[in-house]
């Protein structure tokens, strides 16, 4: 199915120069002169790199039919990582190159929504922010409040991030999944 360019919209799936992607952002440009222009920023799917593509607003582009799926993270192993489907309780793996940085963020029993464009997982979606307690951090140094001092904390899920000085061992935090930053205490 094709659309205009200004029907695009954040989220779909496209065909374009013979690779599939996902439009991650969307910027209507109207220059001076000449015709209005739609710069679309895409990750394509073949080699995740993201990529800039500008469209003139009459063009068409294909649209990828797509399914999402919600599945529940079970446990990984050298096998890969396994997933439960929510309605039919069967367990389906993915390996390591599809989860990809995903990986610092789930822990089991994590609900986390996956693309599939025609057929084949191409991409995992995870909330904006999750919950992982810290496993390790040292002692912050007293009287060093000047400048929003941090220090490093590993989370469960091994990853490591800066966090505030009065965060100790045992907390639960929220990290934003995007950036890896912390948020706040959960």
């Amino acid at each position: 199915m094709a659309v205009v360019a200004t029907n695009l919209k954040k989220g779909q799936c496209i065909k374009y120069e013979g690779d599939r992607g996902i439009v991650l952002g969307l910027e209507h440009r109207t220059p001076g002169k000449g015709n209005a222009l739609i710069a679309a920023t895409i990750r394509s799917f073949n080699n995740g790199n993201k990529k800039t593509i500008r469209f003139a607003s009459s063009d068409k582009v294909e649209i990828v039919e797509t399914d999402r799926q919600k599945l529940e993270f079970s446990y990984s192993d050298p096998s890969g990582y396994h997933f439960m489907d929510l309605t039919t309780y069967e367990t389906v793996s993915f390996d390591e190159s599809l989860v990809g940085d995903a990986k610092d963020f789930m822990k089991e029993g994590q609900e986390v929504e996956i693309l599939f464009l025609e057929g084949e997982a191409v991409s995992i979606d995870l909330p904006t922010n999750v919950e992982l307690t810290v496993t390790e951090s040292s002692e912050g140094i007293k009287g060093d409040t000047a400048n929003n001092p941090t220090k490093p904390a590993t989370l469960e899920t091994g990853i490591t991030i800066q966090v505030p000085l009065f965060v100790k061992e045992g907390d639960v935090l929220k990290v934003n999944t995007e950036d890896g930053s912390y948020v706040g205490r959960a």
